[in-house]
């Protein structure tokens, strides 16, 4: 079913913002280098957007917290809007 692949494809997309955020926590991390590079720039395109609107709180960026909250209310609505057409 259409529904059930894009409601992985958004499981994919926050397992990859998980990785990046928890990668964040290791100093040693070269966001320069592969694979660590597309990664950065993979999932800056979702949480760029809510860093625009929130500073971070002294060291803490929680524009992850706020991108993970709304990617689930859109795959959530999206595959509940895609089951109800029967796709």
């Amino acid at each position: 079913m259409i529904s059930y692949a894009i409601y992985q494809l958004f499981n994919l997309i926050m397992l990859l913002m998980l990785i990046r955020v928890l990668l964040s926590w290791f100093p040693n991390v070269s966001w320069f280098n592969e694979p660590f590079r597309s990664l950065r720039k993979f999932t800056d395109i979702f949480f760029e957007p809510f860093r625009k609107i929130i500073p971070p709180i002294g060291m803490i960026d929680i524009s992850p917290i706020v991108a993970f909250l709304i990617l689930g209310f859109i795959q959530q609505g999206l595959a509940r809007l895609l089951m109800s057409f029967g796709l």
